[in-house]
């Protein structure tokens, strides 16, 4: 299985609200995407000078799965949010 961990840094002028759309939009993108196996979601909590706010953790069968999900429709609109409102945003992708 290939895990795909995104976290994202928001802009300082992203509001509250701005902040739940994108993470409601996260959260939605399973529904709408057979490739995803796993799809997990949530903001930091610790809060350190290092911390990113949200991060995801969605896992796929194979490479050429995440890719299927990269280009699709529902995944494009979240990452037109992602970058309207995030500063930065890291990823990391690896294999079980």
């Amino acid at each position: 299985m290939l895990t795909h961990v995104v976290s994202f840094k928001f802009k300082p002028e992203t509001t509250a609200e701005q902040a739940a759309q994108l993470e409601a939009g996260l959260r939605g993108l399973p529904a709408g995407i057979s490739e995803s196996r796993e799809f997990r979601v949530g903001r930091d909590v610790v809060r350190s000078e290092r911390s990113y706010d949200l991060a995801l953790v969605s896992g796929f069968d194979d490479l050429a799965a995440m890719q299927r999900y990269q280009v699709h429709p529902a995944h494009q609109e979240v990452v037109a949010l992602v970058k309207a409102l995030c500063a930065g945003v890291v990823a990391v992708d690896f294999n079980e």
